[in-house]
C-alpha cells in the first residue's frame, strides 16, 4: 500500500514539473498554418504552399523578395486562404536594406483585406481597398504634409471609399502611426500585428533584443472575418531589397464577452477615430559626410578669395585713375 502512495506522489510531483512545459507547448497549437509562411519554403521557386505572388516577386531559400534594388519594380505575395479567426497576431520578420544612403524607397504594405492579387499604385497593391493596410514607408516625399521622420510606420482602415494619398504620405487617411528605423538592419527585425476585441496594437523588434516595442495602439476598429493577408513593395526612381522572411499568424482566445456564434463576416471595415491633418514639416536632412563638408568649405573660400581679388583689383585701378585726374 505504501508503494502505491510513493508511486502516485512521484506521479503528482512530475505532473507539476511537466505541465508547465506542455502549457508552453500549447500556446504554439494555435498558430495557422493556412495563413503562415516559413523556411524551409517548400516549392521554392515556383510555387508557394497557401501563398501566391506577383510582379518581380521571387522566392529564394533565405526569402521572399518583393522588390530588388532596382528602380520601377512592384512585387507582392497573397494568402490563399480568408482568414476566419476573429481575433489574430500577425507576426512578420522581414528586411528592408539597399545600397541607397541617403535616398531610398518606396516601402511596403502588410493588408489585411477583401481583394487579393490586385495590382495598383499603393505600394503595389489596390487603391481604394476594403480592409486594414499597415505600412511601411521608407521614403519622405517632400511634395506632402507630415511632421514626423521616415522611416515611417502607419496604419489605414478603409471602406472601400478612400484613396491613398502619396503625394501627403497618407497623413490624411491613417488612423495612427510612429517613427521606426527599420532599415539596413544586419539583424532580424519583426512587427507584429495584432486584432483582439476590436483594439489593433502594431508593435516591432529592431533592435535585436527578442522584445516587443508598441508602435501604436488604437481601439474601436472594426474588422470583418474573411478577408486575405498579403504584403506587397514597390520602386520608383528611388529603390531597395524588400524581402519578407517569414509570416506566423497565430489564432488568439476570444475574450469571455466575445460571443463565439457572432458573424462577422458582413462588418464593414471603419475606425471610430483616425489622426487629424497635420501641417508640412521637412525631414531633417543628412548630414553631409567629411569629403563634401571639405569641397563645401573649399568652395565657399575660393569664393571669397575671388571677392577679395577682384575688389583690391577695382581699389586699385580707381586710385590709378584718380592720380591721372590730378596731372
Amino acid at each position: 500500500m505504501s508503494s502505491k502512495k510513493s508511486f502516485s506522489g512521484k506521479i503528482i510531483i512530475l505532473s507539476l514539473f511537466v505541465a508547465p512545459i506542455l502549457a508552453e507547448w500549447n500556446t504554439q497549437d494555435y498558430i495557422r498554418r493556412e495563413h503562415s509562411l516559413t523556411k524551409p519554403y517548400q516549392g521554392s521557386g515556383m510555387a508557394l504552399p497557401y501563398w501566391d505572388f506577383l510582379g518581380s516577386t521571387i522566392v529564394t531559400s533565405n526569402y521572399v523578395r518583393l522588390t530588388p534594388d532596382l528602380q520601377s519594380k512592384s512585387g507582392a505575395i497573397w494568402n490563399t486562404h480568408p482568414c476566419q479567426t476573429r481575433n489574430w497576431d500577425l507576426q512578420v520578420q522581414f528586411k528592408v536594406h539597399g545600397k541607397g544612403k541617403d535616398l531610398f524607397g518606396d516601402g511596403f504594405v502588410i493588408w489585411y483585406v477583401k481583394d487579393r492579387m490586385q495590382n495598383g499604385p499603393v505600394f503595389g497593391s489596390k487603391d481604394y481597398f476594403s480592409g486594414l493596410g499597415i505600412v511601411l514607408d521608407t521614403y519622405s516625399n517632400h511634395n506632402g504634409a507630415h511632421n514626423h521622420q521616415h522611416p515611417y510606420i502607419s496604419a489605414m482602415v478603409n471602406n472601400g471609399s478612400l484613396h491613398y494619398d502619396h503625394d501627403r504620405d497618407g497623413t490624411h487617411t491613417q488612423v495612427a502611426g510612429c517613427e521606426a528605423k527599420f532599415r539596413n538592419y544586419n539583424h532580424d527585425t519583426y512587427i507584429s500585428i495584432v486584432y483582439k476585441d476590436d483594439t489593433l496594437v502594431v508593435s516591432t523588434d529592431l533592435e535585436g533584443k527578442n522584445a516587443w516595442k508598441e508602435c501604436f495602439r488604437v481601439e474601436n476598429i472594426l474588422l470583418p472575418t474573411g478577408y486575405y493577408f498579403g504584403a506587397s513593395a514597390t520602386t520608383g526612381d528611388l529603390s531597395d531589397n524588400h524581402d519578407i522572411i517569414a509570416v506566423k499568424m497565430y489564432e488568439l482566445d476570444l475574450l469571455e464577452s466575445q460571443n463565439q456564434n457572432d458573424d462577422r463576416s458582413q462588418i464593414i471595415p471603419s475606425a471610430a477615430t483616425s489622426d487629424a491633418p497635420r501641417e508640412r514639416l521637412e525631414d531633417e536632412k543628412p548630414a553631409m559626410s567629411g569629403v563634401k563638408t571639405f569641397l563645401w568649405m573649399m568652395f565657399v573660400a575660393i569664393i571669397i578669395i575671388v571677392l577679395v581679388v577682384c575688389g583690391i583689383m577695382w581699389y586699385q585701378k580707381r586710385q590709378e585713375n584718380a592720380r591721372k585726374r590730378l596731372y
